[in-house]
């Protein structure tokens, strides 16, 4: 397709496509990218259908899933709404909001959304076109796999996208599950014959210890399959310190006799990024408390993060009884943190009355800040700059919420933006609620914010820690794949 505005030819295209969800496609993306980018190519991601509650806020007033704007630091780019142009935000266990190039379109339930699949194809597509068009390589990641061929009919994330859009695919098994030749042999073997032909080889994901200990069943994938395989990549130790797009995946082992901070996870949560600086903190031990479990006596601090379903979550926070672990906790001495939808439920009552979150109606909130939240229609969806209050320090993040927050604690804000007050803080000062996401990114921000904490920050950059970690991963992939035999079956 020939570039109008640049008088060039369309760039190249490549899609690593998965044997399961979470064998590390986002990781092999983002590596990829750095490695083209440094051989001197325009690269740009490109993910056809995301689902995720951990969205990022792109320079053209969209959102995508967080994973492209870790592949679009990768390719050193601003992240774009075409580099994910579907991502479905799950509002329930049955319905997603449908985020069609960076705006709302429905909210639908899981069988609604197969009518509405094949209508999506042409702004995938169109979004598609215009990123290869830009860019001398586009790499690809597809979603879930290509063996769940009972969802293949309009199929827009992985053989449906690939074939539509003529694009090969490189599959990527995960061997720290177990089972990877079956499941590499067994995709070849359950997919649609014409699906298979535009598979140019695969790759073994995620080995421990000596990778030469599966050369026998490598040559029996090759052999059982005809593929070509492209290497066998081993773990790579330094993952956690890439953000995190599944909250399941943030490290939160203990660091000796670090400072326990707790977040709360929520059924629904949403734009966890916050956490990523703090988890690489190392006299920070970051405990992502899971349903069931007691929020941690030691913490000195407890977040409760975004969520895609305030009331939904205020519900889940009282059935696993974190509010009486909250309330504990303050009695303690301890500090709350309030980010986005966890700052709504800080307040007296979350109110919704126009079902736009859920049924319509009004739900107490915690009552630890004075302050109420009405719901409405219109979605504030911006990069911010910030000045911290009580600091004056630079705060740089971004804001994806609905509805609007008010009352007398507001008089004490968190932060200005453009002159207006932002969030609020409790007249004791230990309960603190925000609507800015990202802050803790802003390097001298986070170090006053855990001295007031008692914790002293280690002397980092943290863009300087995933910028660096990005070209560690390429040197990873270089040194266990044929990163330019893979890099050349793109077409």
């Amino acid at each position: 397709m020939p570039d109008r505005a640049a008088g060039r030819t369309a760039g190249k295209a490549l899609m690593i496509q998965g044997c399961g969800s979470n064998v590390g496609k986002s990781i092999l993306v983002a590596g990829l990218c750095r490695a083209a980018r440094r051989r001197g190519l325009s690269v740009a991601p490109f993910k056809p259908q995301n689902m995720s509650n951990n969205a990022a806020v792109t320079v053209d007033g969209g959102e995508i899933g967080r994973a492209q704007a870790l592949q679009a630091l990768a390719s050193g780019l601003d992240p774009v709404t075409d580099m994910n142009p579907v991502l479905l935000k799950p509002e329930s266990e049955t319905g997603s909001q449908v985020i069609v190039q960076g705006r709302r379109l429905t909210t639908v339930r899981a069988r609604e959304y197969a009518a509405l699949k094949p209508q999506l194809m042409a702004p995938v597509l169109q979004s598609f076109d215009r990123l290869r068009a830009a860019h001398d390589l586009v790499i690809v990641e597809g979603a879930g796999s290509p063996a769940e061929v009972n969802l293949r009919a309009g199929d827009i994330a992985n053989m449906g996208f690939a074939r539509a859009a003529g694009v090969p695919v490189i599959l990527a098994g995960d061997i720290d599950r177990g089972g990877v030749i079956a499941q590499v042999v067994g995709t070849q073997a359950v997919i649609d014959p014409e699906d298979a032909a535009t598979v140019a080889g695969f790759l073994i994901n995620k080995f421990r210890g000596d990778p030469r200990l599966f050369d026998d069943g490598y040559r029996l994938i090759e052999t059982r399959t005809g593929w070509r395989g492209f290497g066998v990549l081993p773990w790579f130790p330094q993952a956690h310190l890439l953000p995190a797009e599944d909250a399941l995946d943030i490290d939160s082992a203990p660091r000796g006799d670090g400072v326990t901070i707790a977040c709360l996870t929520f059924s629904r949560i949403a734009n966890f990024d916050d956490l990523d600086p703090l988890a690489a903190e190392p006299s920070v031990n970051l405990v992502m408390v899971r349903a069931g479990q007691p929020v941690p006596a030691e913490a000195r601090l407890v977040i409760l993060p975004g969520s895609k379903s305030t009331r939904g979550d205020l519900a889940f926070l009282r059935a696993q009884g974190w509010d009486i672990d909250i309330a504990a906790h303050l009695r303690r001495g301890g500090h709350v943190l309030g980010i986005c939808g966890g700052y709504q439920m800080l307040g007296r009552a979350v109110s919704d009355p126009d079902g736009i979150e859920g049924p319509a109606g009004s739900t107490p909130g915690l009552g630890l800040l004075d302050i109420d939240t009405v719901m409405t229609p219109d979605k504030r969806l911006t990069r911010v700059s910030a000045t911290h209050a009580a600091t004056g320090l630079a705060v740089d993040g971004y804001e994806i919420h609905i509805g609007r927050s008010d009352g007398p604690d507001c008089a004490r804000p968190f932060a200005t933006v453009e002159g207006r007050p932002e969030g609020a803080i409790s007249a004791d000062g230990r309960v603190t609620g925000s609507y800015l996401h990202g802050l803790f990114q802003s390097d001298a921000f986070r170090a006053a914010f855990l001295a007031r904490l008692g914790i002293a920050a280690a002397p980092r950059n943290h863009a300087a820690t995933v910028d660096a970690t990005l070209d560690a991963l390429a040197d990873h992939l270089e040194s266990h794949l044929d990163v330019p035999a893979l890099l050349a079956t793109a077409r």
